[in-house]
């Protein structure tokens, strides 16, 4: 899959990385990358495009659905979101309606985090324990976390 990712179409790839972070700087930083030769170089090149200036993790949260509310659709952003999310069940993702009331009302935006390979409670945790930081520091955790979303969908996409 590599190797389909280093010579398709640059418009193909161009959406496809958008699918993986919604912020055209770094999708345009890893496609003026190609070729590479192997997924740690790619992987590099993703990072050494972060890290995400406060508007670009604005712009791309909103590509995100809320924790314990499965995307719409059927393309691979939609996808991948609900496999993503997959930890979250009835009883829990009841829990994160309220929960993210609360935290929309405190920082003005969705809570974001890499849910992959984990509980809902896990996350209800996760979300608890950062309502106590700053809006500032807040919004520098969302776009670590983005950045973590990325990179296991570009090596979803590549291998």
């Amino acid at each position: 899959m590599l190797a389909e990712f280093n010579t398709d179409e640059p418009d193909r790839v161009r959406a496809l990385l958008t699918t993986c972070l919604a912020v055209p700087r770094w999708v345009e930083a890893v496609l003026a990358g190609r070729p590479y030769t192997d997924v740690e170089a790619l992987l590099a090149a993703s990072d050494s495009a972060t890290p995400l200036l406060p508007a670009e993790i604005h712009q791309a949260m909103a590509a995100h659905p809320r924790i314990g509310e499965k995307a719409a659709g059927t393309g691979t952003g939609a996808s991948w979101s609900r496999s993503e999310q997959s930890g979250v069940d009835g009883s829990t993702a009841e829990l994160f309606r309220a929960a993210n009331v609360e935290y929309e009302q405190r920082y003005g935006h969705v809570f974001l985090v890499c849910a992959s390979g984990r509980s809902g409670e896990e996350l209800l945790a996760n979300l608890r324990g950062r309502m106590d930081n700053t809006p500032e520091v807040e919004l520098a955790i969302a776009g670590q976390e983005l950045v973590k979303i990325a990179r296991l969908r570009l090596e979803k996409t590549v291998k």
